[in-house]
């Protein structure tokens, strides 16, 4: 009876072992299952991040306002190297393609240096000098503080025409006591209009009060036409096409170019990528205006208007800043 008793029990005890082996057999293997189904997720996943962030970083490259191309660094090979990125004074975002005849400038972008409100270029091709540009607005103005500190030109409004419906073309009460006192100071003087002509006959008439006006006054620099955008108001030129702003702008020019005067355009970015004809207008030379620390425009230009927000000393306020760009030798 003992006998069977103990056999019975060893059977139990050797059953319960075989039970457990397998059960821990069974256990290694889910293991080693959800191990590898778990590799395989974690691959997958990492590839699918991985991939994401690269497409995060191509979009965060082409959206950051300057592309390859805009500051001065080679373009990719492709399309994209035809399309350039660029922002307004608001930080909005654009993209235009880069016109292939259009004329480009050659500057080192990398040689423009930031100095408070002063702006220097130095390489072996180029030569700059600093200037201002300003209206009535600014009220007494030190010229000879402005050439003392550094500033070499000028740039007065001559005049401007009304952005109202009667559009009435208006001297710049300023402009002769400017002239008069920037000249004696030894600056060199250029002057330019504020446009809001609708029609090229509106333009050849705001090329004639200029040219009117500059009777008995000599200048050394060009005669700017200045058509702008009026942002915060309705202006007669609200629906003025790009086309025909074109048409005006060529207009004024060329009457101001057959009274022997030279004519120059004032432009930015915007006007740059969706208004102006630049395979017309870039038979002009080209003062180009862009509040960025570089400036983003691809074409040629020959003055920038690199601030609005400067301190000159002899002028009370902020006013406008500019460097003009010249070819040494030229």
């Amino acid at each position: 009876m003992r006998k069977r008793i103990v056999i019975k029990s060893i059977f139990i005890v050797i059953v319960i072992v075989v039970l457990c082996i397998a059960g821990i057999f069974m256990l290694d293997s889910k293991k080693a299952h959800t191990a590898s189904d778990s590799n395989t997720r974690l691959s997958q996943s990492g590839s699918a991040s991985g991939t994401a962030a690269n497409e995060d970083a191509a979009e965060r490259s082409s959206a950051s306002g300057l592309s390859a191309e805009s500051s001065g660094t080679s373009a990719t090979s492709g399309s994209a190297s035809n399309i350039l990125h660029f922002v307004d004074v608001f930080g909005q975002s654009y993209e235009t393609e880069i016109l292939s005849d259009v004329p480009k400038h050659d500057y080192d972008l990398s040689k423009f240096i930031h100095d408070g409100s002063k702006l220097s270029y130095a390489d072996d091709r180029y030569s700059y000098r600093l200037g201002i540009d300003v209206s009535h607005h600014q009220g007494n103005i030190y010229f000879s503080k402005v050439k003392a500190a550094g500033y070499d030109f000028v740039f007065l409004r001559i005049g401007y025409r009304g952005y109202g419906e009667a559009g009435t073309i208006n001297a710049d009460k300023k402009f002769s006591e400017y002239y008069q006192q920037a000249k004696a100071a030894g600056l060199d003087v250029g002057v330019y209009f504020f446009a809001q002509a609708i029609n090229e006959q509106e333009a050849e008439e705001e090329a004639d009060f200029v040219i009117k006006t500059l009777k008995g006054y000599s200048l050394d620099l060009p005669v700017v036409y200045d058509p702008e955008s009026i942002l915060d108001d309705v202006a007669r030129t609200d629906n003025v096409s790009g086309e025909q702003f074109t048409k005006n702008t060529i207009a004024f020019c060329q009457k101001i170019s057959d009274a022997g005067y030279e004519p120059m355009v004032y432009s930015n970015m915007l006007w740059e990528a969706f208004e102006f004809d630049m395979r017309q207008i870039s038979n002009y030379p080209i003062w180009y205006a862009d509040y960025e620390a570089l400036p983003q425009t691809p074409y040629a230009f020959s003055y920038w208007q690199y601030s609005n927000e400067g301190t000159v000393d002899g002028v009370a306020g902020a006013v406008d800043m500019d460097i003009e760009l010249k070819k040494k030798g030229s």
